[in-house]
């Protein structure tokens, strides 16, 4: 080989490993093994979804069952149980005529729609099909998402990645994992229950797997919170989720154990808003803006409810306010947390 041609096959060579270099993280990310499994945390607030104009000038019109209030609220039924002695003693305080009413995050949504209840409150961040002309949301706080086993399962402790598994199907015995003392768990096939609720929605559940499908097939799912706590307070095989003040609520009914994550507690407010403790429920309330749908003693409400939020006792129930999370980095766009510190 001549000299000349030697030297242009090096260059080629050479040019080929910058290439290569240049797309290595490129290859790493789209690898299997370095997918990212978790979904998006939160939608964009910029993106307003388009209604017709009919839509946009219609005015606030309540439910027959609203009689005459002075404000309308509806909550997904995990902040109702926090919020409604807030809400209530603000109204007997102010002298107001406040209807409630409990469901969930894709009722609260429907009724935001079609423009009947001042107030719609979410156990998560509003998606990008709720972001509609008009709607204002208020970021209430975050709260952990606990997950449980029996309290005879000797398991107190998995990592992300392991709970990760054991949803995925990769983990399917409690003898895989460790307990305290370092020996195998339970020779129990696991029983994983899921409640895959606000599938339309951003966060909860998709911040342990983004999709239904990423789910092993031996998943058990619920409909219900008391079937979800039930089950694994019934089962010692069994492995489930909820926040803690709904376990709280159903106490009476059946007793579970809350699983550290990484060696977190979910009762550890600091260890949520580090996002050591990874997995969480956004809070969230909404009010309106605009001629013929802005109501100011929601607005009121609203915002004694998150001063409120703050004074809740946050190692009961790993409640994280909207002023710790601005101190640990958390980004806002106006009163809405939209994104992790990092």
């Amino acid at each position: 080989m001549s000299i000349k041609a030697h030297r242009k096959n090096s260059f080629f060579s050479a040019l080929a490993v910058v290439i290569i270099m240049a797309f290595l993280p490129v290859l790493a990310l789209s690898h299997p093994g370095h997918k990212d499994i978790s979904g998006e945390v939160f939608s964009d607030p910029s993106k307003i979804t388009t209604m017709p104009e009919q839509w946009i000038k219609s005015p606030i019109k309540y439910a027959t069952e609203a009689g005459n209030a002075d404000v309308t609220v509806v909550l997904d039924q995990d902040i109702y149980h926090t919020l409604l002695p807030l809400a209530q003693k603000f109204a007997k305080e102010h002298n107001l005529k406040v209807s409630f009413k409990e469901g969930t995050c894709g009722i609260a949504a429907g009724m935001l729609a079609a423009k009947s209840v001042d107030i719609g409150g979410f156990c998560c961040p509003p998606g990008q099909e709720d972001r509609l002309p008009g709607i204002r949301y208020h970021t209430l706080g975050l709260v952990a998402t606990a997950y449980f086993v029996n309290p005879g399962n000797p398991v107190d402790n998995v990592t992300l990645k392991q709970l990760r598994d054991i949803y995925r199907g990769k983990i399917q015995r409690w003898s895989e994992l460790k307990t305290q003392t370092g020996k195998p768990g339970l020779d129990f096939k696991i029983k994983a229950i899921s409640r895959l609720h606000c599938k339309l929605r951003p966060g909860h559940w998709r911040k342990l797997l983004d999709k239904d499908k990423e789910f092993g097939p031996g998943i058990y799912e619920v409909g219900s919170i008391p079937d979800m706590i039930s089950q694994v307070a019934e089962s010692r095989d069994a492995i489930g989720w909820e926040v803690l003040s709904m376990v709280d609520k159903y106490e009476k009914l059946a007793k579970v154990k809350p699983l550290k994550i990484d060696g977190y507690s979910p009762n550890d407010p600091k260890a949520l808003a580090d996002l050591k403790y990874p997995l969480y429920r956004t809070y969230t309330l909404s009010t309106w803006e605009g001629k013929g749908v802005e109501n100011k003693n929601a607005q009121m409400l609203v915002d004694y409810l998150i001063k409120e939020f703050e004074k809740l006792d946050p190692s009961k129930f790993g409640f994280v306010p909207v002023s710790r999370l601005k101190k640990a980095g958390w980004k806002f766009y106006g009163d809405e947390v939209v994104a992790e510190p990092r």
